[in-house]
């Protein structure tokens, strides 16, 4: 069904919630804003995330809300693990030569080191990080690595991830594995709503087995 997969990274391939909700809270507690539980976060954060934190801390430049948020993440005891069936679904992608690459909004200092703390890197072709709105990436990353768009999926686990699919004209597949709740996501109506990536491996699987 695809050659090309391209993939956010947290919330997708990495469950990094915890340090995340741990550093903004730290961000909002510097300037006297009340911290916001799991839920409640999972509810209100957005990309890109200059939009998020515009509308909770106006007027505050955003390299100094990232370099304290940058801070306080580094600073976090809470670890960053490889999410279930993120390292299958890639080792699967690797013996059927599909091409994956990595779209994602996180710093790229950060961004590098998990990807060699987790020993992940071998799986993608190419990685773009520290994108703060990867609409306007997605398109480039299409015509620099000659993707057709019929064969090339966006799996996200955020609004921001299905837009930016749509945007750029390649199949949406929304997961449930991290930042945003079901009803959130499906208002935005991706093309496929997983709960995991062993689902969407397993539907791609079948539809495999159909067409032969």
């Amino acid at each position: 069904m695809f050659d090309n997969l391209i993939f956010d990274w947290s919330g997708t391939l990495v469950d990094d919630l915890g340090p995340t909700l741990e550093a903004t809270n730290a961000v909002f507690s510097l300037h006297g804003r009340p911290t916001m539980d799991r839920d409640e976060f999972r509810r209100l954060f957005r990309l890109p995330y200059s939009e998020f934190y515009e509308e909770h801390l106006p007027g505050i430049r955003l390299d100094e809300l990232e370099h304290h948020f940058r801070r306080a993440f580094a600073e976090s005891r809470v670890p960053v693990t490889v999410l279930p069936h993120a390292r299958e679904k890639l080792e699967w992608c690797r013996e059927r030569k599909i091409r994956c690459f990595v779209l994602t909004s996180m710093d790229r200092g950060t961004f590098e080191k998990q990807l060699d703390d987790l020993e992940m890197r071998l799986y993608f072709e190419e990685t773009y990080s520290g994108v703060l709105d990867k609409r306007q990436v997605i398109g480039v990353l299409l015509r620099r690595h000659q993707l057709r768009a019929d064969k090339t999926a966006f799996l996200g686990d955020m609004i921001h991830d299905v837009v930016t699919a749509k945007h750029g004209g390649v199949s949406s597949v929304a997961l449930l594995t991290g930042y945003t709740h079901r009803e959130v996501l499906e208002q935005h109506e991706p093309d496929w709503l997983m709960a995991d990536l062993r689902e969407f491996r397993e539907m791609l699987e079948q539809s495999s087995e159909t067409l032969s």
